[in-house]
């Protein structure tokens, strides 16, 4: 039997919640796009609540946004349809989400209490987790410094970079803070920098952001992660790492490989989506 949460600024709509939040009022606001928001760290964030059952909380990758990694991607679909409550925010500095300038408000910690704080303001004791890229080493970080919020862990689009390193983010910034996509030659760069300018991304946050976010894990606190997790990475996926490597520093991880995909199309990859679903169901 489903218990309900009530959503103000939708009048007349009842929206299925979960067992763990029991029957409840939440003034909710909801705007013009369907987003929610909350407030953390003073920082008016954006996420979006559906479905109805044990609820994953999707944490996107580096200039994406939470319509672009998860939703157009089929993630939440296959998500609400296996029986699951999706939560997905825009990161700060991303979509529809305050967007700060200075370097020191990306640092991965305080990324990682931002998606805390979103279990907390969700009603929630605890969610399975689901991390692309950046949003995988946000989800460690999380795993770390608020392990009773995290039933289990999916990181995807991080291998052995994670404690390796995933490069010199240089030409990332450089990229970012060009005049335009014509005066960038570098090819890493010229990725990160055309993906930004699809997703209309602030660029002077993101630069802030990438100079911020590439914080390595050590694998001694590595072996501190004690939740289920699942570690998904293309084979051809020359920026994340092995994904079987870093499974290996995580006592409870186990590998899955994403036959001839790249950083950008294991995201949508039904090997992917399967490993992921096979894993959740298990839980």
């Amino acid at each position: 039997m489903h218990s309900f949460r009530f959503v103000c600024g939708n009048p007349g709509t009842l929206v299925p919640g979960n067992s763990q939040t029991g029957f409840r009022f939440r003034a909710t606001w909801i705007n013009e796009t369907g987003m929610v928001q909350f407030t953390s760290d003073g920082l008016t964030l954006f996420y979006t609540d559906q479905g109805a059952g044990d609820p994953i909380v999707l944490v996107h990758g580096f200039a994406s946004t939470n319509e672009v990694n998860w939703v157009r991607t089929g993630w939440v679909e296959a998500l609400v349809a296996s029986g699951r409550r999706v939560l997905a925010l825009d990161h700060r500095g991303h979509g529809q989400s305050d967007k700060p300038h200075d370097d020191a408000a990306y640092r991965p910690e305080l990324m990682a209490n931002d998606v805390a704080r979103l279990i907390e303001h969700a009603g929630l004791q605890r969610a399975d987790i689901m991390g692309y890229s950046m949003g995988a080493r946000i989800s460690a970080f999380l795993a770390l410094q608020h392990p009773q919020r995290v039933r289990s862990l999916v990181l995807a689009g991080i291998g052995a970079g994670l404690v390796d390193g995933v490069g010199d983010p240089g030409p990332i910034v450089a990229a970012l803070e060009a005049p335009s996509l014509n005066d960038i030659t570098e090819r890493k760069g010229r990725m990160f920098r055309a993906f930004a300018d699809q997703n209309r991304g602030d660029l002077v946050a993101l630069a802030a952001c990438m100079r911020a976010t590439r914080v390595n894990l050590s694998p001694e606190r590595l072996l501190q992660i004690a939740c289920p997790t699942l570690v998904v990475v293309g084979t051809k996926d020359d920026i994340a790492g092995p994904g079987p490597a870093l499974a290996a520093l995580i006592p409870t991880a186990h590998a899955v490989d994403v036959p001839d995909r790249d950083h950008m199309t294991a995201v949508s990859d039904k090997v992917y989506k399967a490993a992921v679903l096979g894993f959740l169901a298990g839980r």
